[in-house]
């Protein structure tokens, strides 16, 4: 066994902190709780959200400390240097009562952002993907302090522990991040001038490109920004030592352009009202812009409610729901390319979009017999592209003893982000820039088209893809929380996860296990998991006019629900694909 330790100057470590006891993770990637449950991409971060659970928090000090525990034995997908969305769903909470409320705290592009600046550099240069210039402003530490300053119980000291500990012992690799590392070896390690500018992540977090499944990785410098953070708040990251790292890793990059004081000072959390509707007699709430997803999540659920009468019989794999499922998300994808952007920085058409007669319209416009030319959704774009597998993000849903509920989605944007480390404390800095539109006309590293609203500017966030969606019943209980990760794949994902366990009636497990598609409007391409590709449905979609491709894995999706048959249960299911594993408390 490899052991992978990254090194921070003058670390002192911490004597363990013993767990609290109560707490049980699964064996396998799905399990049933009585007292609350988590469920994350990797069991440590799960496990790390319900020993809050056993400590008497709530929803939010788990999701807290789950997503900093993330930013240890995930720093392919999410972490510190990145930025997310959180939507909460309280019921009858002593201090907030019935609340719903969407935080975000995705990245802001820096001063020197505008709307031209990655435009001019050459395209050899992937500017907006790797390197300084890639890195937008991290939201992550602030956006959770946030949270959990608002909404959880539980100090940060002790929120902060589990992650503390995990970055000083280590974890072993698993079998995603042995893929993840092969992914960015391949091309970091084609070149001795790669290797030599991407440097901390190529001897550490990928070892030379030889790093096995069961070695162990330290990141004792993580463990240290963490303390800066347990014992100052936001100002341990955005001022201070850890702030002169990211100054540093961009500006050295770049010759000078990067990060800088007056960029990390500025970064704001902005917290809104969720966008919610109605379905199948319950209300859906998930993020507003710069989310695109949930603008697709609504419209597609209320196209579906218009097809109520036709599908109402249908299972959600059937070839007739699947195609008006398909057709709901072409249109939506398209006003999502034509459309969506920063809120903040542009006007955006909210009212039109989800406008009931809209979409009671757009549902009319779906044919069973056949699906529209790309045009027939709105227009036809310029130049669209074939979409990638990526591993740049990560989801987590909590749903605590009390009825609570958290679905947060968060991002480094593509796997490992930037490539650049934050010096001594590392941990990877994302590459959102490339989320914004970056050259007219060409679409991003997803194959997204994307509108002048999502140009860059200082300050701007970029559009996002991701998800977090929360479901309440008619009592006003929340009945489930998911998301996923894997760029707007992330959006089918998350519909068809929550469709199978809403219309399906279907457990968390099955629901997470079952095999997806997907279709973004551009390009002209319905992807298929492998079960799904060689069913039968797919020669009914292939008949109807549907262009289909095969494809390994769509999203990689968390969910907790409510279980259809034991009391006061909590279901927790983590996608197989990624190999998670809940944890919660039985009391």
């Amino acid at each position: 066994m490899l052991a992978i330790v990254f090194l921070s100057a003058g670390v002192v470590l911490a004597q363990p902190v013993p767990e609290p006891s109560g707490v049980r993770t699964s064996d396998t990637h799905a399990g049933v709780f009585k007292g609350g449950a988590v469920a994350a991409d990797h069991h440590l971060a799960s496990d790390a959200g319900a020993q809050m659970l056993a400590l008497g928090g709530n929803a939010v000090d788990a999701a807290v400390a789950t997503s900093f525990a993330l930013s240890v034995v995930r720093p392919f997908s999410c972490g510190i240097g990145g930025g997310g969305f959180m939507v909460i769903k309280f019921d009858r909470d002593p201090q907030h009562g019935s609340l719903a409320t969407a935080i975000n705290y995705r990245e802001q592009a820096p001063a020197w952002a505008t709307p031209s600046a990655l435009a001019e550099r050459a395209e050899s240069e992937k500017a907006s993907v790797f390197g300084g210039r890639a890195v937008a402003t991290p939201g992550t530490v602030a956006g959770l302090l946030y949270a959990l300053e608002r909404y959880g119980t539980l100090p940060r000291e002790k929120v902060l522990e589990p992650a503390i500990r995990l970055a000083q012992d280590g974890f072993e690799v698993d079998s995603a991040y042995a893929e993840a590392a092969r992914d960015a070896s391949r091309w970091i390690g084609a070149s001795a001038k790669r290797r030599d500018r991407f440097s901390p992540l190529w001897e550490h977090y990928l070892k030379q490109g030889k790093v096995d499944v069961g070695d162990r990785i330290q990141v004792p410098g993580q463990a240290a920004a963490f303390r800066l953070i347990a014992q100052q708040g936001a100002p341990g990251f955005y001022a201070g030592p850890v702030a002169h790292s990211l100054i540093k890793a961009t500006a050295a990059d770049t010759g000078g352009v990067g990060l800088t004081s007056a960029d990390l000072a500025a970064f704001t959390v902005r917290e809104s009202t969720p966008l919610s509707c109605s379905f199948q007699g319950r209300t859906v709430f998930t993020m507003p812009p710069p989310s695109s997803g949930g603008i697709v999540v609504v419209q597609v659920l209320r196209v579906l409610e218009e097809h109520a009468r036709s599908l109402g019989g249908k299972a959600v794999s059937s070839p007739e729901y699947l195609h008006v499922f398909i057709e709901a998300c072409k249109h939506s994808f398209a006003d999502r390319a034509r459309y969506l952007g920063d809120p903040d920085h542009s006007p955006l058409p909210m009212a039109d979009l989800l406008s009931p007669t809209m979409l009671a319209t757009r549902a009319g416009l779906i044919d069973p017999s056949r699906v529209l030319p790309i045009e027939g959704y709105g227009w036809k774009p310029e130049q669209p592209a074939a979409t990638p597998r990526d591993a740049g993000t990560s989801h987590l849903s909590v749903i605590d003893g009390a009825g609570n509920a958290v679905a947060c989605t968060e991002t480094i944007n593509l796997t490992f982000g930037s490539y650049l480390v934050a010096g001594e404390f590392g941990f990877p800095l994302n590459n959102q820039m490339d989320d914004f539109l970056t050259r007219p006309g060409v679409p991003n590293a997803f194959g997204l088209v994307q509108s002048e609203r999502n140009l860059p500017a200082p300050g701007k966030r970029p559009l996002s893809s991701m998800s977090p969606t929360i479901v309440v019943s008619e009592s006003g209980r929340a009945e489930l929380a998911v998301g996923a990760a894997g760029g707007p794949k992330i959006i089918s994902a998350t519909l068809l996860c929550l469709l199978r366990a809403i219309h399906d009636r279907s457990s968390a497990e099955t629901a997470i296990n079952a095999a997806r598609v997907h279709h973004q409007w551009a390009p002209d391409q319905l992807q298929m998991e492998t079960p799904l590709f060689e069913d039968a449905v797919a020669t009914e979609l292939r008949r109807i006019g549907h262009a289909l491709s095969r494809t390994g894995s769509i999203g990689v999706a968390q969910m907790v629900r409510r279980s259809l048959v034991g009391a006061n249960e909590v279901e927790a299911a983590c996608d197989p694909r990624k190999g998670g594993r809940p944890a919660g408390v039985n009391r």
